[in-house]
């Protein structure tokens, strides 16, 4: 037979370049307007992402950015005020593939304007020296004082064994600006390595995905391996993520933890991103049963009043028998995922104006 057609299938390599490529045209032309902050804030996540993960990201794919990085002098001139996520866009464009030399031009412009001068956070002012210092560009700045207190914060465990969202975030992103985000090794104490462990075990407690895969992003940065359990559970959650195409996307979806899941399974050795997507709109959704315990168990501990122990193996039984059985099952995974749980729950239990009760005292 002379007329045989063969057929051919893109290589896995094209595949995935196809999917790094409808994912940047999504973020850059369909969620958000290019003067809103939000597109700033979306893009500057993705690509750096995709730059810190080592990721092969081809020229076409680039391209998508093209007009922005045409016209990126002009945004940073009538938008100073969000100078670090346009700087941190342009770095990462240029890390991977797109044009050259803009950086260090426009870093030097935010020096002379004193920019970093206008932040009032520790980490956001750290921030802003590290994108600058990344094209070898200094500022008045003492970053080593920066640091200092920096790594104060992190090394208090208390902090990080009750429920406190703003604190845990800085933790993580801490750790990913200590490590510029995988560049140079960073050693920890152990009193660090405690408020990152105490950190997840609040954020697994709380099936809080989006959290917890940026405490295993930080710890892999500090040279700390993450607990099997933890790796294992956000694997399963980034498996289970959904995407809303064309008109059925929202503007509210979980975005973030959609990027930070897929982060963290990259630096586990998995593949990121690896879900197909149409051209057009997209949202991400991630799955919405969640019976998280960490509320149970502080309605349960709180209503103890005087009888509440910091011992966990005091009170290990009574918390399992008053929780719901989905919620004892996250709880004692959690216990079982780590060794400084006990730690971990002497903190939680908040008894520090009291002294410990006998067990008769639960039991009665």
């Amino acid at each position: 037979m002379s007329n045989v057609i063969r057929l051919s299938f893109p290589s896995r390599s094209d595949q995935r370049a196809a999917r790094t490529a409808a994912l940047l045209e999504a973020f850059a032309h369909h969620r958000r307007d290019l003067d809103d902050v939000f597109w700033l804030k979306e893009n500057a996540e993705i690509l750096n992402i995709l730059e810190c993960t080592g990721q092969d990201v081809s020229r076409d794919a680039l391209e998508t950015y093209r007009s922005f990085y045409d016209t990126i002098e002009a945004r940073l001139e009538f938008f100073p005020q969000y100078y670090r996520f346009i700087l941190s866009i342009c770095q990462d464009l240029e890390a991977l593939g797109l044009g050259h030399g803009k950086s260090e031009r426009l870093a030097r412009w935010i020096a002379d304007q004193g920019l970093v001068e206008a932040e009032l956070s520790d980490l956001q002012r750290g921030e802003a020296i590290r994108l600058l210092s990344r094209v070898g560009v200094s500022c008045d700045a003492d970053a080593n004082m920066i640091n200092d207190r920096l790594r104060k914060f992190v090394s208090r465990p208390a902090t990080f064994a009750v429920p406190n969202k703003k604190a845990a975030y800085e933790l993580t992103h801490i750790a990913f600006y200590l490590s510029e985000y995988g560049r140079r090794d960073l050693t920890i104490c152990a009193d660090t390595r405690q408020s990152l462990v105490f950190t997840g075990t609040l954020a697994f407690l709380d099936c809080n995905w989006d959290l917890l895969a940026e405490v295993l992003v930080a710890m892999n940065y500090c040279g700390e391996t993450p607990p099997e359990e933890w790796v294992t559970a956000v694997k399963e959650v980034t498996a289970r993520f959904a995407v809303a195409e064309g008109n059925e996307a929202v503007r509210q979806d979980d975005y973030h933890e959609y990027l930070v899941c897929n982060w963290a399974l990259a630096q586990s050795g998995g593949q990121p991103f690896a879900g197909s997507l149409r051209p057009g709109p997209v949202s991400f959704h991630a799955d919405p049963y969640r019976p998280a315990p960490l509320r149970e168990m502080s309605q349960i501990i709180y209503g103890l009043d005087q009888r509440r122990s910091s011992d966990w193996h005091l009170m290990r039984d009574y918390v399992c028998d008053n929780v719901s059985a989905d919620s004892a099952d996250i709880l004692l995974r959690a216990e079982a995922a780590t060794e400084d749980f006990a730690e971990f729950f002497a903190g939680f239990a908040r008894t520090g104006m009291r002294a410990t009760p006998m067990m008769g005292e639960l039991t009665a």
